[in-house]
């Protein structure tokens, strides 16, 4: 079997075009614009070890179809959690029948762009489908010693692997018919530390879409380098005084505060409704000359990427700010057809039970030209260097976040000197995005197995340069 393999995915959901093409013709009767079909089969594998026991061990399949039906300004949505035929049928008359409610959820249905050609950013040489939990253990028990090995003060270790093989095969009315195979694996790791009576905790994950041959001896020991770094500086960290000034956002993960306090600002479906901070401002300038935001379905082995969305578009790579002006929202088919633009890729779900909508897939920030995070750190008289985020929220409309910041370090005169946590950093996303003044060389996507949350939990990633931005508020004492 291959990605390209049509008969295969048929056989595999045990359906023919003809059927196909029946259950779209079912969902227009009632006078539909657009129906699509999005079948799917999900073996996950997940296994947890505690203190060098094994806790947990669940094994999960996830079978079913959804069937979309898009009326005028309304959508009707209904599944089956099997693919037999007059199941299938009956959520293709469900589907026809509420998207003809009123009260249905609002769109606006226009003439489809034809389709790119989908590219390969994944592979499996060992299916996760056919892999033994069991023969993961020792990888776990191996990264524990590693860790404990590396730091004395190392309390307890609860170690978690992720494994899942997505079958996704998806038809429309346009007669398309789009499948994947979609391979995610996500390794997280905890760590309590004692010291003196005090306890920290770090925790790391990493996440990729590979096949289970990735989980290796050698990335046991980068995860573990990566759990006990930076561990005499928690235990050192104070919480500095608070106030406005500068803050340097150090490369990779500070990624995150670009997903949560302007991305999702740019889907299209919260500025379409106009309930974004940046709705109408297409073609204005967002940020300074030279920064350029993007959001990427296309980097291989990224926990973000998607050879098709779930609406069956190719996988894109999407500038949404360019040279600091405000370019492109991320669409779905419904928010492109309200544009008049193609669509992006980005329209996404949890799984078949749900709706695809605009989502980011991995949303970073190109490197800029103002030299290395040194150079940015020495140009800062007093302010806030951080490089570990969580916890954050923010507001579409108006645009404020506010993240908890997990490590950092006072910034003094130029050099960091104390290092700082249990601080908060506000700010209002298109001021912090305007107030851009330094963009580092060092692009770094964070590979950590980062999950959005809106309204549906689907896997996405981040990533940015060192940047500097010349105002935020810090929450300190």
């Amino acid at each position: 079997m291959t990605m390209n393999d049509r008969q295969y995915y048929l056989d595999r959901f045990g359906v023919s075009e003809q059927q196909l093409r029946s259950l779209v013709a079912e969902g227009m009767k009632g006078g539909g614009d657009w129906c699509d079909l999005f079948f799917e089969d999900s073996t996950y594998t997940e296994l947890l070890l505690r203190d060098g026991t094994v806790n947990a061990a669940v094994s999960n399949i996830d079978f079913g179809c959804g069937v979309r039906v898009l009326k005028g300004e309304k959508t009707g949505y209904a599944y089956a959690e099997t693919t037999e035929y007059p199941a299938l049928l009956k959520a293709a008359k469900a589907a026809a029948t509420i998207g003809s409610c009123p009260g249905a959820a609002a769109h606006k249905a226009g003439a489809p762009t034809p389709l790119p050609p989908a590219g390969e950013y994944y592979r499996i040489d060992e299916d996760w489908r056919t892999a033994k939990a069991a023969a993961f253990v020792p990888m776990l028990e191996l990264l524990e010693s590693r860790i404990r090995k590396k730091d004395s003060r190392v309390f307890k270790v609860i170690s978690m692997l992720n494994g899942n093989v997505s079958e996704v095969m998806m038809y429309n009315s346009l007669d398309e018919l789009t499948f994947d195979t979609r391979p995610l694996w996500t390794l997280a790791v905890t760590v309590i530390f004692t010291k003196d009576g005090r306890t920290e905790t770090q925790s790391v994950s990493r996440s990729f879409r590979s096949g289970a041959e990735a989980v290796t001896a050698e990335a046991m020991e980068g995860i573990a380098d990566m759990a006990v770094k930076g561990v005499d500086l928690l235990f050192e960290a104070s919480r500095p005084k608070g106030g406005q000034m500068p803050v340097v956002m150090a490369a990779g993960a500070s990624g995150i505060l670009l997903h949560e306090a302007m991305g999702h600002a740019f889907e299209a479906d919260f500025n379409r409704k106009g309930q974004s901070i940046f709705s109408g401002r297409m073609g204005k300038r967002v940020a300074a000359k030279g920064i350029n935001i993007i959001d990427d379905g296309t980097i291989p082995g990224n926990r973000g990427s998607c050879r098709y969305d779930d609406e069956g578009v190719p996988g894109q790579k999407t500038y949404m700010v360019e040279d600091g002006i405000l370019r492109s929202y991320l669409h779905d088919r419904i928010s492109a057809a309200y544009f008049g633009v193609a669509p992006t890729g980005n329209g996404r779900r949890e799984s078949f039970r749900y709706n695809p909508i605009p989502r980011m897939r991995c949303t970073y920030m190109e490197s800029g030209n103002d030299g290395s995070v040194e150079d940015l750190i020495a140009g800062v008289k007093k302010g806030i260097f951080v490089d570990q985020f969580s916890n954050g929220q923010v507001k579409i409309g108006e645009g404020d976040f506010t993240f908890y910041v997990k490590s950092g370090m006072l910034i003094e005169n130029g050099r960091l000197t104390m290092p700082v946590k249990d601080i908060n950093i506000i700010g209002n996303g298109p001021e912090a995005l305007a107030g851009i003044t330094a963009v580092a060389g060092d692009l770094k996507i964070d590979d950590s197995g980062w999950t959005c949350g809106k309204e549906q939990s689907v896997p996405v990633g981040c990533g940015i340069p060192s940047v500097l931005i010349k105002k935020l508020t810090v929450g300190g004492e």
